[in-house]
């Protein structure tokens, strides 16, 4: 990975005037923006179905695209609806997303555009269906089972379909045959988005950086049809389930609740399970975030039905193997592991051994003592990704708004930040001057926004993923402000090469 900088920007962020940002003109518009501030990459946060809770991380497939993110404009040039069936819905505020509001009024207008679609099935509908049948045909069965059955778990459904006995099955194919068409559909059209936008995308020198959870969400299509790769029991309800153990932050830990991989299930068939997760991803994105990578070298089970995560215990994961199973299935591809929280030397010589760059925090590096944190930019070796904040944590702005006068006094010291400097991008500034190989900044941050920027506060539910980008606010400005520091602090594209010209004969070329 050479030398170059990118942007934190989820695809629900992004400016829409229909309840949430999607994969259309603002989307294109963003793009743009990132190429004429001489960003290399694109991150994302999980572009799967969301479920209760509305987290990314928790989704109902591992292939599936989200139905929210399709664009509705697009859909009406394509001549799939009319611009009466969505442009006078209410679509809630600009400023947040309401998926509650959504979830009433999205789908409606999705059945309108693939009724269409399905009507008159362009040419490579059926290759899209041929060519994604390993994981579609499970998907659209599961959704349609689930909407039969009041959206409930699958673990709540009738035990000849909870347990996929075949005749059921087949019975359910039959009788739910237009909702699974239904299903099929909505994917064709994310697909058919997501291949434009990422063609636009790298056509610009734009990469796009995707992020795999290390675990899938016990309701999904996953855990449903392929419940062996999982430590289920007969009745196949988990033994136990993910999460961390307690520490300064949560006395109780996090109960995550995911289950948990049967790694010795899989280590006999060669991981395919997980080739064909990783493998899918890389058809979608350049570079891919393992999310929780510490979790292949030992996770921690916590019974399942306990109440909190204290009496979890850590065991040991696939380790190495796993990861030169993956290099030897699917070539070295580029990954970028979250190796964040407590670390023990077992974790930090897996890192190394696979070469893959670990994660630099900017905002866990600061504390009143002035200690010589790992995450300060002095400590960092080229082959590593730092960021301000992640997902998970304040903006910059918010963060330093909650610290003790100590702390805020240490971080201006350290980065030299002028009196009348923005804290923010003083912040950023450090990162990009670092000798990281690639700094990636939330787009709120380069907005100096406070804490109401937040995307996420880990553990619990409600108020987030719901931050918006306001029309105009990636402007022509912002993005001169930022090339300027990539040219500064040399994270920009790299121009190209000159080329001399070739001469004949070994004769310079004469002057004049």
């Amino acid at each position: 990975m050479n030398r170059s900088a990118g942007i934190l920007m989820p695809i629900f962020s992004l400016p829409s005037p229909h309840g949430i940002g999607t994969m259309g003109q603002a989307a294109r518009d963003f793009v743009d923006f990132l190429a004429a501030a001489g960003q290399s990459y694109w991150q994302l946060l999980p572009v799967g179905p969301t479920s209760y809770g509305d987290s990314p991380y928790q989704s109902f497939s591992s292939f599936a695209g989200n139905p929210y993110f399709i664009d509705l404009d697009d859909l009406a040039q394509a001549g799939l609806l009319e611009p009466a069936e969505y442009q006078g819905i209410d679509w809630g505020s600009p400023a947040r997303v309401d998926y509650a509001l959504l979830y009433e009024t999205r789908y409606p207008v999705l059945r309108a555009a693939v009724g269409r679609l399905l009507a008159a099935p362009p040419a490579d509908y059926g290759a899209f269906l041929e060519d994604n049948g390993d994981w579609l045909e499970n998907y659209a069965l599961f959704m349609a089972l689930k909407g039969e059955n009041g959206g409930v778990s699958w673990q709540e459904w009738p035990d000849e379909v909870r347990l996929r006995r075949e005749e059921a099955l087949a019975a359910a194919r039959t009788r739910l045959a237009d909702e699974i068409n239904f299903w099929r559909g909505v994917q064709y059209l994310f697909f058919t988005q997501w291949d434009a936008l990422k063609a636009r995308t790298n056509g610009k020198g734009v990469s796009i950086i995707g992020d795999l959870p290390i675990y899938v969400a016990l309701d999904s299509a996953d855990v449903w049809a392929a419940p062996k790769q999982f430590q289920l029991d007969e009745q196949l309800a988990p033994v136990e389930v993910a999460g961390c153990p307690p520490d300064a932050f949560t006395a109780d830990g996090q109960l995550w609740g995911n289950p948990l991989f049967d790694w010795e299930m899989m280590k006999q068939d060669g991981y395919r399970w997980w080739l064909r997760r990783i493998g899918f991803q890389f058809r979608l994105f350049d570079v891919l975030r393992i999310d929780h990578f510490r979790g292949f070298d030992e996770y921690y089970a916590i019974p399942y039905g306990d109440k909190t995560a204290r009496n979890g215990r850590w065991k040991p994961g696939p380790g190495l193997d796993f990861f030169k199973t993956v290099n030897r299935a699917l070539g070295r591809r580029q990954i970028i592991a979250e190796d964040l929280g407590f670390l023990t030397d077992s974790v930090r010589t897996l890192l190394r051994r696979t070469g893959y760059p670990g994660m630099k925090v900017l905002e866990f590096a600061f504390d009143a003592k002035g200690g010589d944190s790992e995450y300060l930019p002095h400590r960092y070796e080229h082959n590593c990704v730092v960021y301000a904040g992640t997902h998970d944590n304040e903006t910059i702005q918010g963060w330093l708004a909650a610290q003790r006068p100590a702390v805020r006094r240490y971080v201006r010291q350290y980065f030299h930040i002028a009196r009348r400097e923005d804290l923010a991008w003083g912040v950023m500034r450090g990162g990009w001057a670092s000798v990281a190989d690639l700094a990636v900044m939330q787009m709120q941050d380069l907005l100096s926004i406070g804490a109401e920027g937040r995307i996420n506060v880990p553990s619990t539910l409600g108020g987030n993923w719901q931050w918006r980008l306001l029309p105009g606010q990636a402007d022509g400005a912002l993005a001169e402000r930022l090339l300027e520091f990539m040219k500064l602090y040399h994270r920009g594209p790299k121009p190209p090469a000159k080329v001399k010209r070739r001469v004949e004969g070994g004769q310079k070329p004469k002057k004049g």
